[in-house]
């Protein structure tokens, strides 16, 4: 059976929200993993996992659980790479889709902005998430949400 992982430590509330429905609605495993408490509502399909603090613990604990046809959702492009590896589908909380076609690309212009950063040049962070961002989000979820039922 398929199952949704968020990364969870960066994943908008309001993003959660609509997992949360979703899970609900289509009776889908949800798994939040971070290295805090996180409050969830009750419920047979949707769990928290703590790990410890730590670079990448969370991620690497994703990638350890994924399957495939899974869904992540995650910001954190490194961590998509892997769980793409494995065969999962990957969904930023602003509801871009990352395939194996996609992912490269995104990579190179991650590791180009950590260079400018390095080298004291602000680049600022992204845009606050809105309306036609959660409208993506959902779009891609639900299209999972069948792929899985087929």
């Amino acid at each position: 059976m398929s199952a949704i992982w968020v990364d969870a430590d960066a994943c908008p509330n309001v993003i959660k929200e609509v997992l949360f429905r979703a899970a609900e609605r289509a009776q889908v495993p949800l798994t939040l993993v971070a290295n805090q408490m996180l409050r969830v509502p009750p419920s047979r399909f949707i769990r928290t996992m703590r790990v410890a603090s730590g670079f990448d613990v969370a991620d690497n604990e994703i990638v350890r659980l994924v399957e495939d046809g899974d869904l992540v959702i995650t910001s954190d492009i490194p961590l998509a790479a892997e769980v793409l590896a494995k065969n999962a589908w990957v969904v930023t909380p602003r509801g871009e889709r990352y395939t194996e076609e996609t992912i490269r690309e995104r990579l190179t212009i991650r590791d180009f902005m950590d260079t400018l950063r390095a080298s004291g040049i602000q680049t600022g962070g992204p845009a606050a998430l809105n309306q036609k961002d959660r409208q993506q989000f959902a779009s891609e979820l639900e299209r999972w949400l069948r792929e899985r039922a087929r």
